[in-house]
């Protein structure tokens, strides 16, 4: 291998990818669970304000404080959902174009493996 070769920093690249990839998943499911939390102190906010099941005060700002948070939490991961999403895309554009400029040869005359 020379230093010219390209196939450590495409190994490199696929690594980071990867990377990335688990950091966008992890960005999904809490983007999920801020949905979650949303809609259930929203439903909470609800049932204090119709004053069913005896909610009281407490209730009414413990839900507030759920849907709050979940709209930060919400945004957030959105906002580092995005900026993974873009981050891949370079990646895999720089992959491509290394994988590009590798001079790769087609070989037609090798044997055939017996199975």
């Amino acid at each position: 291998m020379t230093e010219d070769d390209p196939t450590d920093e495409i190994s490199d690249i696929e690594a980071r990818i990867e990377a990335l990839a688990e950091i966008a998943e992890r960005c999904r499911k809490y983007i999920l669970a801020s949905k979650i939390a949303i809609g259930g102190g929203a439903a909470l906010l609800l049932i204090t304000i119709f004053g069913l099941f005896g909610a009281g005060q407490t209730a009414a700002l413990g839900s507030i404080a759920l849907v709050l948070g979940g709209i930060v939490s919400l945004g957030s991961n959105i906002s580092t959902l995005r900026q993974t999403d873009e981050a891949i895309s370079v990646a895999e554009a720089r992959r491509s174009a290394l994988i590009g400029s590798i001079d790769l040869r087609v070989v037609a005359d090798a044997p055939m493996k017996l199975v």
